[in-house]
Protein backbone atom coordinates (compact mmCIF):
# COMPACT_ATOMS: atom_id res chain seq x y z
CA UNK A 1 0.00 0.00 0.00
CA UNK A 2 1.20 3.55 -0.82
CA UNK A 3 1.47 6.27 1.59
CA UNK A 4 1.86 9.48 0.36
CA UNK A 5 4.52 11.66 1.79
CA UNK A 6 2.46 14.09 3.35
CA UNK A 7 1.20 11.90 5.42
CA UNK A 8 4.38 10.60 6.30
CA UNK A 9 5.65 13.49 8.46
CA UNK A 10 3.31 13.24 11.13
CA UNK A 11 4.02 10.26 11.38
CA UNK A 12 7.36 10.16 11.60
CA UNK A 13 7.04 13.15 14.48
CA UNK A 14 4.49 10.90 16.16
CA UNK A 15 7.06 8.14 16.44
CA UNK A 16 9.93 10.17 17.35
CA UNK A 17 7.88 11.57 20.32
CA UNK A 18 7.25 8.35 21.80
CA UNK A 19 10.80 6.96 21.26
CA UNK A 20 11.86 10.06 23.84
CA UNK A 21 9.13 9.72 26.11
CA UNK A 22 10.51 6.37 26.34
CA UNK A 23 13.61 6.73 26.91
CA UNK A 24 13.08 9.42 29.39
CA UNK A 25 11.05 7.03 31.73
CA UNK A 26 13.78 4.34 31.04
CA UNK A 27 16.46 7.22 31.72
CA UNK A 28 13.92 8.18 35.12
CA UNK A 29 13.80 4.75 35.67
CA UNK A 30 17.35 4.28 35.97
CA UNK A 31 18.36 7.51 37.82
CA UNK A 32 19.12 6.28 41.35
CA UNK A 33 16.33 8.29 43.92
CA UNK A 34 18.24 10.71 45.99
CA UNK A 35 18.70 9.62 49.58
CA UNK A 36 17.48 11.30 53.13
CA UNK A 37 20.63 13.01 54.68
CA UNK A 38 20.64 13.64 58.77
CA UNK A 39 20.07 16.71 58.71
CA UNK A 40 16.68 16.45 55.80
CA UNK A 41 15.31 14.03 58.27
CA UNK A 42 15.54 16.03 61.10
CA UNK A 43 14.20 18.80 59.30
CA UNK A 44 11.20 16.87 58.01
CA UNK A 45 10.05 15.80 61.64
CA UNK A 46 10.27 19.37 62.42
CA UNK A 47 7.94 20.13 60.31
CA UNK A 48 5.74 16.78 59.92
CA UNK A 49 5.65 15.53 63.75
CA UNK A 50 2.27 16.57 65.48
CA UNK A 51 3.80 17.01 69.14
CA UNK A 52 5.46 19.97 67.55
CA UNK A 53 1.87 21.34 66.30
CA UNK A 54 0.17 21.10 69.48
CA UNK A 55 3.32 22.98 71.54
CA UNK A 56 2.75 26.11 68.95
CA UNK A 57 -0.68 26.12 69.31
CA UNK A 58 -0.56 26.18 72.75
CA UNK A 59 1.50 29.02 72.50
CA UNK A 60 -1.15 30.75 70.74
CA UNK A 61 -3.19 30.19 73.45
CA UNK A 62 -1.06 31.46 76.01
CA UNK A 63 -0.68 34.76 73.94
CA UNK A 64 -4.66 35.07 74.03
CA UNK A 65 -4.51 34.82 77.43
CA UNK A 66 -1.99 37.59 78.04
CA UNK A 67 -4.27 39.91 75.98
CA UNK A 68 -7.06 38.91 78.47
CA UNK A 69 -4.85 39.77 81.52
CA UNK A 70 -4.55 42.97 79.32
CA UNK A 71 -7.80 43.67 79.22
CA UNK A 72 -8.32 44.42 83.24
CA UNK A 73 -7.13 47.83 82.60
CA UNK A 74 -9.90 48.53 80.12
CA UNK A 75 -13.14 50.31 81.68
CA UNK A 76 -16.22 47.96 81.74
CA UNK A 77 -19.68 48.71 80.79
CA UNK A 78 -22.79 46.39 81.21
CA UNK A 79 -25.96 47.60 79.62
CA UNK A 80 -29.16 45.86 79.82
CA UNK A 81 -32.84 46.59 78.68
CA UNK A 82 -36.28 45.30 79.60
CA UNK A 83 -39.72 44.61 79.20
CA UNK A 84 -42.01 42.48 81.28
CA UNK A 85 -45.77 42.40 82.29
CA UNK A 86 -46.41 41.42 86.00
CA UNK A 87 -48.09 41.88 88.84
CA UNK A 88 -47.10 45.09 90.91
CA UNK A 89 -48.08 43.76 94.54
CA UNK A 90 -45.45 44.72 96.97
CA UNK A 91 -44.71 43.38 101.00
CA UNK A 92 -42.40 44.83 103.80
CA UNK A 93 -39.89 42.28 104.72
CA UNK A 94 -36.45 40.91 104.91
CA UNK A 95 -35.44 38.72 101.97
CA UNK A 96 -31.99 36.91 101.45
CA UNK A 97 -29.84 37.75 98.74
CA UNK A 98 -30.84 34.80 96.27
CA UNK A 99 -31.64 34.60 92.07
CA UNK A 100 -35.02 33.09 92.09
CA UNK A 101 -37.54 35.77 93.17
CA UNK A 102 -38.11 39.23 91.28
CA UNK A 103 -37.59 42.55 93.28
CA UNK A 104 -40.40 44.60 92.87
CA UNK A 105 -39.67 48.62 93.83
CA UNK A 106 -41.98 51.13 95.02
CA UNK A 107 -44.41 51.22 98.57
CA UNK A 108 -46.67 48.55 99.39
CA UNK A 109 -49.73 48.92 98.17
CA UNK A 110 -51.83 46.95 100.82
CA UNK A 111 -53.84 45.23 98.26
CA UNK A 112 -53.42 41.60 97.09
CA UNK A 113 -54.84 41.18 92.96
CA UNK A 114 -53.52 39.40 89.61
CA UNK A 115 -53.94 42.43 87.74
CA UNK A 116 -50.67 42.84 86.05
CA UNK A 117 -48.99 45.90 84.25
CA UNK A 118 -46.55 46.77 81.67
CA UNK A 119 -42.74 47.70 83.19
CA UNK A 120 -39.80 48.63 81.18
CA UNK A 121 -36.23 49.65 81.56
CA UNK A 122 -32.86 50.17 79.98
CA UNK A 123 -29.41 51.41 81.47
CA UNK A 124 -26.00 51.56 81.55
CA UNK A 125 -23.25 50.92 84.13
CA UNK A 126 -19.95 52.09 83.68
CA UNK A 127 -16.57 50.32 85.96
CA UNK A 128 -13.01 51.14 85.94
CA UNK A 129 -10.67 50.40 88.07
CA UNK A 130 -8.31 53.68 88.51
CA UNK A 131 -5.37 51.77 90.45
CA UNK A 132 -5.54 48.26 91.82
CA UNK A 133 -2.10 48.32 94.05
CA UNK A 134 -0.22 46.30 91.20
CA UNK A 135 -2.68 43.36 90.67
CA UNK A 136 -3.35 43.84 87.11
CA UNK A 137 0.23 44.02 86.34
CA UNK A 138 0.93 40.73 88.76
CA UNK A 139 -1.72 39.45 86.70
CA UNK A 140 -0.29 40.33 82.97
CA UNK A 141 3.07 39.44 84.25
CA UNK A 142 1.55 35.81 85.52
CA UNK A 143 0.07 34.92 81.35
CA UNK A 144 3.74 36.49 79.95
CA UNK A 145 5.10 33.81 82.19
CA UNK A 146 2.88 31.09 81.07
CA UNK A 147 3.53 32.14 77.76
CA UNK A 148 7.50 32.07 78.12
CA UNK A 149 7.39 28.29 79.44
CA UNK A 150 5.02 27.57 76.67
CA UNK A 151 7.57 28.64 74.44
CA UNK A 152 10.25 26.98 76.38
CA UNK A 153 8.44 23.56 76.26
CA UNK A 154 7.96 24.26 72.29
CA UNK A 155 11.77 24.45 72.11
CA UNK A 156 12.36 21.50 74.01
CA UNK A 157 9.68 19.46 71.96
CA UNK A 158 11.61 20.41 68.72
CA UNK A 159 15.07 19.78 70.36
CA UNK A 160 13.94 16.22 71.47
CA UNK A 161 12.22 15.37 68.31
CA UNK A 162 15.45 16.64 66.65
CA UNK A 163 17.18 14.00 69.10
CA UNK A 164 15.47 10.95 68.42
CA UNK A 165 14.78 11.89 64.87
CA UNK A 166 18.70 11.43 64.38
CA UNK A 167 18.85 8.68 67.09
CA UNK A 168 16.10 6.67 64.47
CA UNK A 169 18.73 7.76 61.99
CA UNK A 170 21.42 6.09 63.16
CA UNK A 171 19.73 3.01 64.18
CA UNK A 172 18.37 2.34 60.69
CA UNK A 173 21.96 3.16 59.12
CA UNK A 174 23.53 0.48 61.59
CA UNK A 175 20.73 -2.07 60.67
CA UNK A 176 21.61 -1.88 57.15
CA UNK A 177 24.76 -1.70 57.89
CA UNK A 178 24.33 -4.93 59.76
CA UNK A 179 22.29 -6.66 57.07
CA UNK A 180 25.28 -5.82 54.54
CA UNK A 181 27.79 -7.82 56.33
CA UNK A 182 25.29 -10.51 56.85
CA UNK A 183 24.87 -10.66 53.23
CA UNK A 184 28.60 -10.91 52.49
CA UNK A 185 28.76 -13.38 55.27
CA UNK A 186 26.00 -15.51 52.99
CA UNK A 187 27.97 -14.85 49.88
CA UNK A 188 31.20 -16.25 51.05
CA UNK A 189 29.02 -19.63 52.63
CA UNK A 190 27.75 -19.96 49.43
CA UNK A 191 30.24 -19.97 47.28
CA UNK A 192 31.93 -22.60 50.14
CA UNK A 193 28.85 -24.77 49.69
CA UNK A 194 29.13 -24.79 46.00
CA UNK A 195 32.97 -26.06 46.22
CA UNK A 196 32.46 -28.23 49.54
CA UNK A 197 29.30 -30.07 48.08
CA UNK A 198 30.45 -30.87 44.00
CA UNK A 199 34.13 -32.19 46.19
CA UNK A 200 31.45 -34.58 48.25
CA UNK A 201 28.95 -35.47 45.10
CA UNK A 202 32.71 -36.24 43.18
CA UNK A 203 33.54 -38.45 47.05
CA UNK A 204 36.25 -36.17 47.38
CA UNK A 205 35.62 -35.02 50.34
CA UNK A 206 33.11 -36.53 53.39
CA UNK A 207 29.60 -36.33 53.11
CA UNK A 208 30.18 -34.47 56.90
CA UNK A 209 31.93 -31.62 55.14
CA UNK A 210 28.70 -30.57 52.69
CA UNK A 211 26.52 -30.83 55.86
CA UNK A 212 28.50 -28.70 58.10
CA UNK A 213 28.62 -26.06 54.81
CA UNK A 214 24.56 -26.47 54.95
CA UNK A 215 24.10 -25.91 58.42
CA UNK A 216 26.55 -22.76 58.38
CA UNK A 217 24.70 -21.36 55.14
CA UNK A 218 21.32 -21.93 56.87
CA UNK A 219 22.82 -20.15 60.44
CA UNK A 220 23.68 -17.23 58.31
CA UNK A 221 20.47 -17.14 56.77
CA UNK A 222 18.93 -16.63 59.83
CA UNK A 223 21.39 -13.91 60.74
CA UNK A 224 20.46 -12.37 57.30
CA UNK A 225 17.11 -12.52 58.26
CA UNK A 226 17.72 -11.22 62.11
CA UNK A 227 19.67 -7.85 60.86
CA UNK A 228 16.29 -7.18 58.14
CA UNK A 229 13.97 -7.72 61.04
CA UNK A 230 15.87 -4.94 63.20
CA UNK A 231 16.26 -2.92 60.01
CA UNK A 232 12.27 -3.45 58.89
CA UNK A 233 12.09 -2.20 62.85
CA UNK A 234 14.27 0.44 62.48
CA UNK A 235 12.67 2.34 59.49
CA UNK A 236 9.31 2.07 61.28
CA UNK A 237 10.67 4.12 63.81
CA UNK A 238 12.37 6.56 61.71
CA UNK A 239 9.05 6.76 59.62
CA UNK A 240 7.32 7.74 62.81
CA UNK A 241 8.95 11.50 63.29
CA UNK A 242 9.11 11.96 59.04
CA UNK A 243 5.18 11.21 58.58
CA UNK A 244 5.58 8.95 55.82
CA UNK A 245 5.70 5.13 55.33
CA UNK A 246 8.66 2.59 56.13
CA UNK A 247 8.92 2.08 52.25
CA UNK A 248 9.60 5.45 51.25
CA UNK A 249 12.75 6.30 53.35
CA UNK A 250 16.05 6.36 51.45
CA UNK A 251 18.79 7.29 53.57
CA UNK A 252 22.11 8.25 52.49
CA UNK A 253 24.83 7.88 55.36
CA UNK A 254 27.75 8.77 53.76
CA UNK A 255 29.37 10.25 56.02
CA UNK A 256 28.33 8.57 58.91
CA UNK A 257 30.32 5.73 57.68
CA UNK A 258 33.13 7.33 58.23
CA UNK A 259 34.90 8.50 61.16
CA UNK A 260 34.37 11.92 62.32
CA UNK A 261 37.69 14.25 62.88
CA UNK A 262 39.05 14.73 66.14
CA UNK A 263 38.34 18.12 67.96
CA UNK A 264 38.65 18.89 71.66
CA UNK A 265 35.93 19.06 73.83
CA UNK A 266 35.18 22.22 75.32
CA UNK A 267 34.76 21.81 79.09
CA UNK A 268 31.20 21.76 80.54
CA UNK A 269 30.10 24.16 83.08
CA UNK A 270 26.54 25.05 84.95
CA UNK A 271 25.87 27.78 82.39
CA UNK A 272 26.29 25.67 79.55
CA UNK A 273 24.19 23.33 80.84
CA UNK A 274 21.10 25.94 81.73
CA UNK A 275 20.80 26.76 77.83
CA UNK A 276 19.99 22.86 77.46
CA UNK A 277 15.76 23.22 76.47
CA UNK A 278 15.14 20.63 78.72
CA UNK A 279 16.74 23.08 81.80
CA UNK A 280 15.28 26.34 79.97
CA UNK A 281 11.86 24.88 80.24
CA UNK A 282 12.43 23.86 84.18
CA UNK A 283 13.43 27.44 84.80
CA UNK A 284 10.47 29.02 82.79
CA UNK A 285 8.07 26.81 84.95
CA UNK A 286 9.79 28.42 88.05
CA UNK A 287 9.42 32.26 86.94
CA UNK A 288 5.83 31.02 85.95
CA UNK A 289 5.25 30.24 89.79
CA UNK A 290 7.04 33.27 91.10
CA UNK A 291 4.85 35.14 88.97
CA UNK A 292 1.50 33.32 90.18
CA UNK A 293 2.84 33.93 94.27
CA UNK A 294 3.16 37.69 93.01
CA UNK A 295 -0.48 37.38 92.26
CA UNK A 296 -1.31 36.02 95.36
CA UNK A 297 0.54 38.88 97.42
CA UNK A 298 -1.35 41.83 95.04
CA UNK A 299 -4.57 40.01 96.08
CA UNK A 300 -4.85 40.92 99.56
CA UNK A 301 -5.40 44.79 98.46
CA UNK A 302 -8.38 47.53 98.74
CA UNK A 303 -10.16 47.45 95.16
CA UNK A 304 -11.35 50.73 94.20
CA UNK A 305 -13.94 51.26 91.15
CA UNK A 306 -15.65 54.55 89.64
CA UNK A 307 -18.98 53.89 88.53
CA UNK A 308 -21.15 55.74 86.23
CA UNK A 309 -24.63 54.75 85.80
CA UNK A 310 -27.35 56.22 83.34
CA UNK A 311 -30.65 54.45 83.10
CA UNK A 312 -34.53 54.68 82.67
CA UNK A 313 -37.77 53.51 83.79
CA UNK A 314 -41.35 52.89 83.25
CA UNK A 315 -44.39 51.06 84.25
CA UNK A 316 -48.27 51.30 84.56
CA UNK A 317 -48.65 50.95 87.88
CA UNK A 318 -49.87 54.19 90.10
CA UNK A 319 -49.23 54.84 93.61
CA UNK A 320 -52.99 54.84 94.46
CA UNK A 321 -53.26 50.92 93.13
CA UNK A 322 -54.64 51.77 89.93
CA UNK A 323 -53.31 50.17 86.82
CA UNK A 324 -52.83 52.85 83.71
CA UNK A 325 -53.95 51.39 80.91
CA UNK A 326 -52.82 50.29 77.32
CA UNK A 327 -49.19 50.24 76.72
CA UNK A 328 -48.32 52.90 79.28
CA UNK A 329 -45.29 51.34 80.84
CA UNK A 330 -43.71 50.05 77.93
CA UNK A 331 -42.15 53.24 77.20
CA UNK A 332 -38.92 54.20 80.03
CA UNK A 333 -40.15 57.58 80.09
CA UNK A 334 -38.21 57.87 84.20
CA UNK A 335 -34.64 58.87 83.63
CA UNK A 336 -32.08 59.02 86.05
CA UNK A 337 -28.40 59.07 85.85
CA UNK A 338 -25.57 58.39 89.24
CA UNK A 339 -21.99 58.44 89.56
CA UNK A 340 -19.33 57.40 92.64
CA UNK A 341 -16.98 55.10 94.05
CA UNK A 342 -16.49 51.46 95.20
CA UNK A 343 -14.33 50.47 97.46
CA UNK A 344 -13.80 46.38 98.16
CA UNK A 345 -11.49 44.99 100.62
CA UNK A 346 -11.25 41.04 101.80
CA UNK A 347 -11.09 41.48 105.27
CA UNK A 348 -11.07 37.92 106.23
CA UNK A 349 -9.34 36.59 102.96
CA UNK A 350 -6.12 36.79 105.17
CA UNK A 351 -5.38 33.12 106.11
CA UNK A 352 -6.33 31.73 103.14
CA UNK A 353 -4.42 33.77 100.92
CA UNK A 354 -1.56 33.27 103.35
CA UNK A 355 -2.64 29.70 103.12
CA UNK A 356 -2.15 29.48 99.04
CA UNK A 357 0.89 31.79 99.71
CA UNK A 358 2.70 29.21 101.83
CA UNK A 359 1.60 26.38 99.22
CA UNK A 360 2.71 28.49 96.09
CA UNK A 361 6.07 28.73 97.93
CA UNK A 362 6.52 25.61 98.44
CA UNK A 363 5.66 24.55 94.50
CA UNK A 364 8.61 26.98 93.79
CA UNK A 365 10.94 25.38 95.96
CA UNK A 366 10.16 21.76 95.01
CA UNK A 367 10.44 23.28 91.00
CA UNK A 368 13.78 24.90 92.00
CA UNK A 369 15.13 21.71 93.75
CA UNK A 370 13.86 19.76 90.45
CA UNK A 371 16.07 21.98 88.29
CA UNK A 372 19.22 21.54 90.80
CA UNK A 373 18.03 17.85 89.73
CA UNK A 374 17.68 18.18 85.90
CA UNK A 375 21.28 20.14 85.74
CA UNK A 376 23.11 16.96 87.97
CA UNK A 377 21.43 14.48 85.34
CA UNK A 378 22.60 16.86 82.48
CA UNK A 379 25.93 17.16 83.70
CA UNK A 380 26.43 13.57 84.15
CA UNK A 381 25.35 12.48 81.28
CA UNK A 382 27.99 14.41 79.40
CA UNK A 383 30.03 12.69 81.42
CA UNK A 384 28.78 9.50 80.74
CA UNK A 385 28.69 10.98 76.80
CA UNK A 386 32.75 11.96 77.14
CA UNK A 387 33.48 8.35 78.28
CA UNK A 388 31.59 7.07 75.77
CA UNK A 389 32.92 9.03 73.10
CA UNK A 390 36.68 8.33 73.77
CA UNK A 391 35.44 4.41 74.25
CA UNK A 392 34.03 4.24 71.17
CA UNK A 393 37.25 6.17 69.51
CA UNK A 394 39.36 3.71 70.75
CA UNK A 395 37.02 0.83 69.64
CA UNK A 396 36.56 2.16 66.29
CA UNK A 397 40.22 2.46 66.10
CA UNK A 398 40.89 -1.31 66.66
CA UNK A 399 38.41 -2.84 64.63
CA UNK A 400 39.77 -1.99 61.09
CA UNK A 401 42.97 -4.47 61.97
CA UNK A 402 39.92 -6.87 63.21
CA UNK A 403 38.59 -6.96 60.19
CA UNK A 404 41.98 -7.29 58.37
CA UNK A 405 43.18 -9.75 60.63
CA UNK A 406 39.97 -12.02 60.27
CA UNK A 407 39.81 -11.49 56.61
CA UNK A 408 43.69 -13.15 56.14
CA UNK A 409 42.19 -15.68 58.52
CA UNK A 410 39.38 -16.93 56.06
CA UNK A 411 41.53 -16.88 53.40
CA UNK A 412 44.52 -19.28 55.05
CA UNK A 413 41.62 -21.58 56.26
CA UNK A 414 40.06 -21.58 53.10
CA UNK A 415 43.15 -22.29 50.77
CA UNK A 416 44.18 -25.23 53.50
CA UNK A 417 41.16 -26.85 53.72
CA UNK A 418 41.49 -26.59 49.45
CA UNK A 419 45.14 -28.03 49.53
CA UNK A 420 43.74 -30.73 52.08
CA UNK A 421 45.48 -29.64 55.13
CA UNK A 422 42.77 -28.09 57.06
CA UNK A 423 39.04 -29.08 57.76
CA UNK A 424 35.91 -27.50 56.94
CA UNK A 425 34.98 -26.31 60.71
CA UNK A 426 38.19 -24.05 60.80
CA UNK A 427 36.77 -22.60 57.76
CA UNK A 428 33.29 -21.82 59.22
CA UNK A 429 34.84 -20.36 62.10
CA UNK A 430 36.93 -17.95 60.12
CA UNK A 431 33.74 -17.09 57.99
CA UNK A 432 31.78 -16.34 61.47
CA UNK A 433 34.73 -13.97 62.94
CA UNK A 434 34.96 -12.64 59.31
CA UNK A 435 31.24 -11.63 59.29
CA UNK A 436 31.12 -10.44 63.03
CA UNK A 437 34.20 -8.18 62.27
CA UNK A 438 32.72 -6.51 59.19
CA UNK A 439 29.91 -5.77 61.66
CA UNK A 440 31.71 -4.69 64.55
CA UNK A 441 33.73 -1.86 62.31
CA UNK A 442 30.63 -0.69 60.44
CA UNK A 443 28.92 -0.30 63.94
CA UNK A 444 32.07 1.09 65.61
CA UNK A 445 32.12 3.67 63.26
CA UNK A 446 28.48 4.63 64.16
CA UNK A 447 29.30 4.76 67.88
CA UNK A 448 31.51 7.46 67.60
CA UNK A 449 28.60 9.64 66.03
CA UNK A 450 26.39 8.42 68.24
CA UNK A 451 28.49 9.17 71.13
CA UNK A 452 28.89 12.57 69.56
CA UNK A 453 25.12 12.75 69.47
CA UNK A 454 24.56 12.38 72.82
CA UNK A 455 27.05 14.62 73.52
CA UNK A 456 25.47 17.41 71.63
CA UNK A 457 21.82 16.09 73.15
CA UNK A 458 23.98 17.22 76.91
CA UNK A 459 24.74 20.68 75.62
CA UNK A 460 21.09 21.52 74.25
CA UNK A 461 23.07 22.79 70.34
CA UNK A 462 22.16 20.08 68.18
CA UNK A 463 23.13 22.16 64.87
CA UNK A 464 27.12 21.70 65.02
CA UNK A 465 26.30 17.75 64.81
CA UNK A 466 23.82 18.00 62.48
CA UNK A 467 26.69 20.13 60.07
CA UNK A 468 29.39 17.68 60.62
CA UNK A 469 26.79 15.44 59.29
CA UNK A 470 26.72 16.94 55.99
CA UNK A 471 28.26 15.42 52.51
Amino acid sequence: MHIPKTHLKPIKTLAVSILLSVAASMQAQQTPTPGLTLQQAVQNALQNYPAITVSQEQIEAAAAGIQLARTAYLPKIDSIAQVNRATRNNVFGLLLPQSVIPSISGPVLGSNNAGSVWSSGVGALVTWEPFDFGLRKANVSAATASRTRTETTLKRTQFEVSVSTADAFLTLVAAQETVRAAQAGIDRAQSVSKTVRAQADAQLRPGADASRVDAELAAARTQLAQAQQAEAIARALLAQFLGTTPQQIVVSATKLLQLPPEQSLPPSSAGQLSQNPIAAEQNAVIEQKKADLRVLEKSYVPRLFTQASAYARGTGARLDGARAGGVNGLAPDTQNYSLGFTVTFPVFDLPSIHAREAGQSATIRAETARYLQITTELAARRNAAEAALEGSRNIAANTPAVVSAATAANQQATARYQAGLGTIVEVADTQRLLTQAEIDNSLARLGVWRALLSLAATTGDLQPFLTSTAP
